[in-house]
């Protein structure tokens, strides 16, 4: 849960490439939320692809010998160390390497000489300000600071813009003070979702026209966008008009007021517009979907139901990794801190997945340190493994979901494993151009991911020869032999040269795979189905073999390039020849059409 409070809001601007302005205070848990509400853009547009690679999930965590931490205070001795955070289970881990509010005697944090304090803050605003603060008392000579926060941790998928903007604001101070990534401890892994009619989900075209509350570029609002780019569907930016031919959005305060507006069913009218050019129509619309996440998806679901999750981080499972930010000139100078906390949190990850007790006494601490209402530990417990409950209307609905990371995890988030992708970096580009492509003007860039990532923290804990680093995490192939258990996430036509009459890709061909892999990457907790298709050139018998073949080209270029995230199992093939067409085959371009490659993304309920 984390709750999104009012703020003000900073905008980046850059003139002729300089970055003017300050802090960018952001509403809400993710960057994306930041800008104001109505945007530049009055044409809907289809969303271009949002391509990112899932993380591998293993199926539990490291066996690691620890003891249960005590509620006492420890190693007081030790140089006090801040970390500010949202309310978030993802964090789970973390929370039980602590042990209370500040490193206890005992626990994992103080038995790698580390005396973290932790506080909540859920308005990134406030944590920019926090980092701001601490880089400008370590400037003025003082080795470690005692304002703001050393550290803080936010949700990637919003990390490039939060970055941009912190880091425009740490200019003044030199290069040596830039923030940067150093951790990632885990995910939402279901918590964070988009909620719609049922008919969304069987039929993602029927959304045409639909209303969504959300908070505007916010991490829930990004999920949606992706899944209209991955089913070639269009959004309208303009939050003051209708396209009946686009998914329409309405802004809300924070994502209990978007779940509140869809129980209530908020409604107002707008000019209609197609293409983005108006039609002199007025329409009076209805808010008929949501995204949201735990509690304001359970609000939904007892309150009113009637939608199901259309997609969330339990398909999208590389979207929202909790990630660490610090500032770079204290962390080279305290390496041995920086490791030792990161190992800790690792370690703790590792002890809450392998261990009941272990998960109900990271609960108990999430309970005491985010105070949240109508909560305790039980609470955070049952939606950080996430849970199935009926509705108000009687329909089964999944809600919450959290995933804390081990140190193969962490690893593995950062392409530091061999047949592995950097999951955080195609999450911080792709995340990150989604806002420069649709918000030109209030962000024209981001900075390049080598200026605000380092896992040389990893790296040097990954040749310290740690037990619990060995284990490579692999992947749980999901079943679905039952057609009834599976559903459709996405469908999407791809054009991919092949040499004629081969199945050999063309020298074009590469720029269109490393595109098709980075969106397939996304999904750990899905099969993929790739369906290829020829024009009716030739002989039909001849056309089907060719279809399997290319087919079959495009699953081995997959396997080879990541084998952790293509086991043996995950995706298939069918052929089909020249039986569907898409155009009639009596034109160039017809036939053109029609010799494609169609991928399908199946989820496999539970």
């Amino acid at each position: 849960m984390r709750v999104k409070p009012l703020g003000k809001l900073i905008i980046i601007v850059l003139v002729l490439g300089i970055a003017i302005g300050g802090y960018r205070v952001w509403k809400g848990k993710d960057a994306f939320s930041s800008f104001m509400p109505g945007s530049s853009e009055t044409n809907s547009m289809t969303v271009g692809k949002i391509d990112l690679p899932g993380i591998v999930d293993p199926s539990s965590g490291a066996h690691v010998s620890v003891d249960m931490p005590s509620d006492g205070a420890g190693c007081t001795d030790k140089p006090e160390i801040r970390m500010l955070g949202y309310a978030w289970n993802a964090q789970m881990g973390l929370m039980f390497a602590i042990g209370g509010p500040q490193a206890t005697q005992g626990s994992l944090m103080c038995n790698n000489g580390v005396n973290l304090k932790w506080s909540r803050q859920d308005d990134n605003g406030k944590l920019t300000d926090a980092l701001v603060a601490f880089a400008t008392d370590l400037s003025q000579g003082n080795d470690n600071p005692s304002k703001g926060a050393h550290f803080v941790t936010i949700m990637g998928d919003g990390s490039a813009t939060f970055l941009k903007g912190l880091n425009d604001a740490l200019k003044k101070l030199g290069p040596e003070y830039r923030a940067k990534v150093v951790g990632s401890i885990g995910y939402s892994r279901g918590e964070d979702k988009f909620m719609g009619p049922a008919s969304w989900k069987i039929d993602p075209t029927s959304c045409r026209g639909g209303l969504v509350a959300g908070v505007i570029r916010d991490g829930d609002w990004n999920i949606a966008q992706k899944w209209l780019g991955d089913n070639n569907l269009k959004t309208n930016p303009n939050e003051k008009t209708w396209d009946p031919d686009a998914l329409n959005w309405v802004n809300a305060d924070d994502y209990l007021d978007a779940a509140k507006k869809y129980i209530v069913g908020y409604s107002e009218d707008r000019k209609v517009v197609k293409n983005g050019v108006p039609t002199g129509e007025t329409k009076h619309v209805t808010v008929d979907a949501c995204v949201t996440w735990t509690p304001g998806d359970v609000n939904i679901a007892t309150q009113k139901g009637g939608v199901v999750p259309i997609v969330s981080t339990k398909e999208y499972a590389s979207q929202m990794p909790c990630v660490v930010i610090g500032i770079d000139k204290w962390m080279k100078a305290h390496r041995q801190e920086v490791e030792g906390m990161l190992l800790a949190i690792a370690e703790g990850g590792d002890a809450v997945k392998s261990n009941d007790t272990f998960l109900h006494k990271a609960a108990q601490v999430s309970a005491k340190l985010y105070s949240e209402k109508d909560t305790d530990a039980n609470y955070w417990e049952k939606y950080y493994r996430g849970s199935d409950e009926r509705d108000k209307s009687g329909v089964t609905v999944s809600l919450g979901g959290s995933m804390a990371s081990g140190l193969s995890d962490s690893f593995l988030s950062f392409g530091l494993t061999k047949g592995g992708a950097n999951l955080f970096g195609a999450t911080y580009k792709l995340f990150g151009d989604l806002v420069v492509q649709q918000y030109h003007n209030l962000v024209p860039s981001i900075d390049p991911l080598d200026d605000v990532l380092d896992t040389s923290y990893y790296r040097d804990l990954q040749n310290k020869n740690i037990s619990t680093a060995q284990a490579t995490p692999t992947m749980v192939v999901p079943k679905n032999n039952d057609s009834s258990k599976s559903y459709l996430v996405s469908k999407k036509v791809w054009h991919i040269p092949f040499d004629s009459g081969r199945a050999v890709f063309s020298a074009a061909a590469q720029h269109d795979l490393e595109k098709l892999r980075q969106d397939l990457l996304v999904a750990s907790n899905t099969t993929v189905e790739i369906h290829g298709h020829t024009d009716n050139v030739g002989n039909p018998a001849s056309n089907m073999q060719l279809s399997e073949a290319r087919a079959f080209a495009v699953k081995t270029w997959l396997e080879k390039a990541f084998p952790l995230n293509f086991p043996t199992g995950r995706v298939k093939v069918f052929a089909h020849g020249q039986e569907q067409p898409l155009e009639p085959n009596t034109t160039g371009e017809g036939r053109a059409a029609n010799r494609r490659v169609e991928v399908v993304i199946q989820g496999i309920k539970n």
